[in-house]
């Protein structure tokens, strides 16, 4: 198991999600345990990028409870449907908010927040969690982000 991380900042945002893969599938090879593996693609995603907030949530029952995460600390439940995260939840699909102000019913954990992604989490068919980015800066996220942090949470089930 590969236990450290080589961070690159130039080139392109998906040169850079090419270079990181590869350490996140050394990350999680030969790790069962999914806390673990959520926590170090948090860290990773983190370290690489220099969001705000990068973390999971997972699904309790009718809540997303906060799971592994890196940044400032975080809302704890958020009820399906809800916010970014419980639409991405309840969509079951990746949601790309380029200005949280403009997005209905946002739910503000921290205030530096201005953009963010959220993809849902899936096993065996079934939404099991979300993986949220936050940014400081207003259109962060894109369609490069939304592909390749989806091939990153197929590792994770893997």
């Amino acid at each position: 198991m590969a236990e450290d991380l080589s961070i690159i900042k130039s080139g392109t945002r998906a040169e850079q999600y090419e270079f990181l893969i590869p350490q996140i599938k050394g990350l999680l090879t030969g790790e069962s345990d999914l806390i673990a593996n959520l926590a170090n693609v948090a860290a990773a995603l983190k370290e690489q990028f220099g969001w705000l907030w990068v973390g999971f949530y997972l699904v309790k029952g009718e809540e997303l409870v906060l799971g592994p995460f890196q940044g400032p600390v975080a809302c704890t439940r958020i009820r399906k449907g809800k916010g970014v995260c419980g639409a991405a939840w309840a969509q079951g699909e990746t949601i790309i908010v380029p200005d949280v102000e403009a997005f209905p019913g946002h739910i503000a954990c921290s205030s530096a927040s201005r953009s963010e992604i959220v993809l849902p989490l899936f096993s065996a068919g079934e939404v099991v969690g979300v993986l949220d980015v936050d940014s400081e800066s207003l259109n962060e996220f894109d369609e490069v982000d939304a592909r390749f942090l989806a091939e990153i949470l197929t590792l994770i089930n893997g």
